[in-house]
């Protein structure tokens, strides 16, 4: 995955609470095994009516939002099921952040295992972000390193676990964690007795 160092774009405001990971990608778009290709059905049924076609007011499908690389929503993003299809629809759609005041626990966890930034704000901060969103000219700035988010007439700052802040600032994912201790593995694997089952 590729690291982060500073995120700056245009935001997407979604200001829903409990947005469940069946909102982000609905389970019958599910079959794939490949992490590519969710982007499309991202929100799908906020996004099309039952006849399939386009819900133009829906934030996403307005043009002026094409180009969002901040997802900006409400309380307890990412909650019910644990499908990992949930950040891979959102990263890629083209967003590199979501921003919320809380996320579920796994989702923020699978989203840190695929290099998708989950930051987190008070209620009062995503609250003004969402207006300032709401011009789609406005571009919002993050920067994993300071730990601060900045827009027009808008500064904070987030706390982030400093294991996953090493992980994202170096682009390491889970198998990336594993090679970094592939000299003492090898080392392991040398003087493990041969009639043991290989590692």
């Amino acid at each position: 995955m590729e690291a982060i160092s500073v995120i700056t774009g245009q935001m997407a405001p979604l200001p829903r609470a409990n947005v469940d990971t069946d909102a982000i990608i609905p389970k019958q778009f599910l079959k794939r095994v490949e992490r590519s290709g969710f982007g499309p059905f991202l929100f799908y049924e906020w996004a099309y009516d039952e006849e399939g076609e386009l819900i133009e007011d829906f934030i996403l499908n307005q043009p002026a939002y094409a180009a969002a690389k901040v997802l900006v929503s409400g309380p307890n993003f990412g909650s019910g099921s644990s499908r990992e299809h949930a950040p891979w629809s959102i990263e890629d759609r083209g967003f590199a952040a979501v921003i919320a005041p809380s996320f579920a626990d796994i989702f923020h966890n699978n989203c840190i295992n695929i290099g998708l930034l989950p930051v987190v704000l008070t209620d009062d901060e995503v609250a003004r972000l969402t207006q300032i969103a709401e011009d789609p000219d406005n571009l919002v700035t993050i920067d994993l390193e300071d730990q601060t988010v900045t827009a027009v007439g808008f500064d904070a700052s987030f706390d982030i676990d400093p294991f996953a802040k090493h992980r994202l600032a170096n682009g390491l994912d889970n198998i990336a964690l594993a090679l970094e201790h592939a000299d003492a593995i090898a080392s392991y694997e040398s003087t493990r007795a041969p009639h043991k089952p290989a590692l």
